[in-house]
């Protein structure tokens, strides 16, 4: 397939799902959401056996999703964009090889929670990282609320998303939300002998060590994650959301309630 917001590029047995929005800091809109859910399953039919998730550009991963899109939207709408955002996050994550999140910039809200669906994480020492949405009056709605947490401990999670944290690389590497901090220029090479090593690794053995690691969160998380996409959706069409997605448009500080 092709499409107008990403592309999936190939080196061998390599995926690499390319977010090509440069001019909007490869921010997420409807089409993109929709060419990422159609990719990552292009890629588990045609079984990739490392799939890479990045930003095209020089500036972000995925700055966030589409807010001149959310700003308008309903409960109702909104519980299916966040229903959206779950599906792509828990193919990504459950998908059948290893994941890696080359994180070149900005990497914001639903962008961040495109990584942390990833099995590693390697950051340009130009990345920034954080789920911002709370500046925007909402809460991170695409598994941010229980991913982040199992990946940098309780409290340090509770911190980033109160405040709406923007993490450098160093720090995010400190926090464990990366695993590798590596010069801007170099993240893809890295990144691309990175992959090409797990392509060469026993496809079967991966797949179980993956499912095996996987399991330890299911459970629980399955309901945090449908608590999270309600209280997400329910928090549209209040005043803090309508005037922190204005505000942010607007370019001018929020005034919240």
């Amino acid at each position: 397939m092709s499409w107008d917001t990403i592309r999936l590029d190939w080196d061998g047995d390599v995926a690499t799902l390319v977010v090509d929005r440069p001019d909007r800091m490869n921010a997420l809109n409807a089409d993109a959401l929709d060419a990422i859910e159609e990719a990552v399953e292009e890629a588990r039919d045609a079984e990739a056996r490392c799939l890479v998730v990045t930003g095209e550009g020089e500036e972000a991963f995925v700055a966030g999703a589409d807010i001149g899109h959310m700003k308008d939207l309903g409960t109702v709408e909104a519980q299916a964009y966040a229903e959206q955002g779950h599906r792509i996050a828990a193919a990504v994550e459950s998908f059948p090889a290893p994941t890696i999140a080359a994180i070149n910039g900005y990497a914001f809200g639903g962008g961040c929670e495109l990584a942390l669906a990833c099995d590693m994480r390697v950051a340009s020492e130009r990345a920034l990282l954080g789920q911002t949405e709370i500046d925007l009056g909402i809460i991170p709605g695409w598994g941010g609320t229980q991913r982040l947490p199992a990946l940098v401990g309780d409290e340090t999670a509770r911190r980033m998303i109160f405040f709406g944290e923007r993490v450098d690389a160093t720090d995010a590497y400190q926090r464990g939300l990366v695993g590798e901090v590596v010069a801007h220029d170099e993240l893809r090479e890295h990144v691309a002998e990175m992959a090409a090593e797990l392509a060469e690794k026993p496809r079967f053995a991966l797949r179980a060590a993956k499912e095996a690691m996987n399991a330890v969160h299911e459970a629980p998380r399955a309901t945090g994650l449908d608590l999270e996409a309600r209280a997400w959706s329910g928090l549209f069409g209040t005043h803090d959301q309508r005037e922190g997605m204005d505000a942010f448009l607007d370019k001018r500080d929020a005034e919240f309630e």
